[in-house]
């Protein structure tokens, strides 16, 4: 096995070097299967219930809107990726808008979401398995987790989907074309086939049709698995760099591979609320949507509904389900393998993360340290989160967060560097551009409480590697400066993060809302007083041509701690933690996102007047004048 010489030493050198020696072999075709591929995974097999138990019938609008968000989103996507297309897009279009720093942050959250979607849907491929391949999972304090045999099992998948991409690229594309045309005639066969045992009662009998209340409609969406379901799109961006005709075709693909999932998924969701069968072993008692989760309809949904049903064909079909089980997942968790070394890729390439992560294996022109090193984190992320549900809410905001860079890089791009060539430009981009930052942005906060408090804690603890990785040779500051800066991000945030686990997450019985109100604070205070002192000091010690890089960062940095504590307040706050249920919140629902919206576009202002024209940005427009 050899690896091509890496060349000239500069890291901007090597990638450019790097982006040329990757094979250019996806066709339109290519790039909508990888997007629509990495959409069906394990959300067409596992979300319904997850929409069902969260909103009940409601769900079906949860899908609705949570699919136009992300159309949004997308559709920003698509005039960038057509102007830049990148392999490993996503985490170098922060760069190019507001420098290393913001671009670290952000590309540290989209890293993490990223390389665990592999795990998460090795555990939902391992979900419906349990149906007949016992001992997978266990019940810890009221959830299904994975056992030792159960991890072991998921780690060989995640050996697998490793193979899969080491054959490379062409091999890959024209795989998961095959693959996936599986993917869309099983999910539209199994609505076809629920229609025979359809219901219409079960949406107005039990508890009406938002038996819930509205606000579970909202947090459904990052919560249960239905924005994660359409995250996939993001596919044909992160494979821009072996596209054809990247300009043409990624804008396209992007924008086909939402607008069909939003179909399939809202007729999946109808199917399944029409075809419940309450009071049976595998169903709760009549109306107790909540319920659903911890029975079997819960872990494998549709092949529970279809082989219950009564009728002989449904049950034969059912059993096409296990089967599909087993390729939707994994035909999705292999394209994210993919992604992920892909990501470690533009990481590397914006000079952040070491060179080595450039290296390109010479036989089949892939990114081989990235796909060893994804796998190895992937395993990591069973042990934190050993189940579907526990993971999926996770990697749905985390990923959404670092989409916000989208909608400020129209903008940004269009202002910083007008010659860009635009085969796709976005029309009425002024009002897609807000729509689609504050949308996503609310389905962050919609997220509630115990998942931001992951989620931020994890990026505070992600700040101090880039004074250890990149700030004293890049950015010119002092390694006495950056190393300390470093470490004491690392003690504080791994301190905040056992504060918040014993303390505000999972309250002690004996704890009142008062006590759990000051430790929140002091929580939240601790972590922004932490960010912003980190930031202003570098901004303070920096040379004055890197000032700006640190600057460029605080309205992102108020995003997150502002949805933070307006989150606690809310619905989707205190009043989700098992001491205090039966209160009520002090921002009621939909005042609370109705403030947050007002919030964020203001925030979507600021982030616009931000963005700044880099040199990595210069550099693009300079490679374009050369083709």
């Amino acid at each position: 096995m050899g690896y091509m010489a890496e060349g000239k030493e500069a890291a901007e050198m090597i990638a450019a070097e790097s982006d040329k020696k990757l094979r250019k072999a996806l066709s339109l075709q290519d790039l909508f299967f990888m997007s629509i591929g990495g959409i069906i995974g394990s959300g067409w097999l596992l979300g319904v219930a997850g929409g069902a138990y969260t909103a009940g019938p409601a769900s079906v609008v949860a899908w609705i809107i949570g699919g136009i968000i992300v159309l949004f989103i997308a559709l920003t996507f698509a005039e960038i990726a057509a102007a830049v297309p990148k392999s490993g897009a996503i985490v170098r279009y922060p760069n190019y808008m507001f420098g290393p720093y913001t671009g670290y942050i952000m590309s540290w959250a989209y890293f993490l979401s990223a390389v665990s979607v592999p795990t998460v849907e090795a555990e939902a491929l391992l979900e419906y398995a349990s149906s007949y391949i016992p001992g997978l999972f266990h019940v810890v304090s009221g959830i299904s987790v994975l056992t030792l045999k159960g991890i072991l099992l998921g780690t060989l998948l995640l050996i697998i989907f490793f193979f899969l991409n080491f054959a490379g690229i062409r091999f890959l594309g024209k795989f998961n074309t095959v693959m996936t045309w599986w993917k869309f005639i099983i999910p539209m066969l199994t609505f076809v086939f629920l229609l025979f045992i359809f219901n219409a009662s079960n949406f107005t009998a039990y508890g009406g049709f938002t038996p819930l209340g509205w606000s579970s409609v909202f947090y459904a969406i990052p919560s249960a698995g239905i924005v994660f379901s359409y995250l996939g799109f993001r596919q044909a961006l992160e494979f821009g760099g072996e596209a054809k005709n990247p300009q043409k075709d990624i804008p396209r693909a992007t924008i086909y591979s939402v607008i069909s999932a939003i179909v399939i998924y809202t007729l999946l969701q109808v199917a399944f609320i029409g075809a419940l069968r309450w009071n049976l072993p595998t169903t709760p008692s009549a109306g107790n949507w909540a319920a659903i989760a911890k029975t079997a309809i819960g872990s494998a949904p549709f092949f529970t509904e279809l082989e219950y049903s009564g009728i002989a064909a449904l049950v034969a079909f059912s059993y096409f389900l296990l089967v599909d089980a087993w390729i939707s997942p994994a035909g999705t968790a292999w394209i994210y393998t993919g992604n992920s070394a892909r990501v470690l890729y533009g990481l590397a390439a914006d000079g952040i993360f070491p060179k080595v992560f450039l290296k390109i294996y010479e036989k089949t022109r892939v990114p081989l340290i990235g796909l060893i090193t994804t796998v190895l984190i992937g395993v990591l992320f069973f042990l934190p989160f050993p189940s579907w549900y526990l993971l999926v809410g996770f990697i749905s905001s985390s990923t959404v967060l670092t989409y916000v860079i989208g909608p400020l890089a129209v903008h940004g791009f269009r202002k910083h560097a007008p010659e860009l060539k635009r085969p796709y430009v976005l029309k009425w981009a002024s009002i897609i551009a807000p729509i689609g930052f504050i949308g996503g942005s609310l389905i962050v906060y919609w997220s509630g409480l115990v998942t931001l408090t992951w989620i931020y804690s994890v990026i505070l603890f992600g700040v101090p590697f880039f004074f250890f990785l990149y700030a004293p040779s890049k950015l010119k500051l002092s390694k006495t400066f950056s190393y300390t800066i470093a470490v004491l991000g690392l003690i504080i945030s791994v301190s905040s993060l056992a504060f918040a686990y014993f303390y505000v997450l999972f309250p002690p019985s004996s704890e009142t809302l008062a006590q759990n109100m000051a430790y929140f604070l002091i929580l939240w205070l601790v972590e922004l007083a932490t960010f912003l002192g980190i930031t202003f000091a570098s901004q303070s010690k920096a040379a004055p041509e890197y000032k700006i890089y640190f600057k460029t960062s605080y309205w992102f940095i108020a995003l997150m701690y502002i949805s933070y504590i307006v989150s606690y307040f809310s619905v989707f706050g205190y009043v989700t933690l098992s001491n205090y249920q039966s209160l009520s919140p002090l921002i009621p629902f939909p005042w609370d996102t109705v403030l947050m919206i007002l919030i964020f576009l203001v925030i979507y202002m600021l982030g616009i007047r931000a963005t700044i024209k880099t040199e990595d940005l210069s550099a693009v427009v300079e490679e374009q004048k050369d083709l």
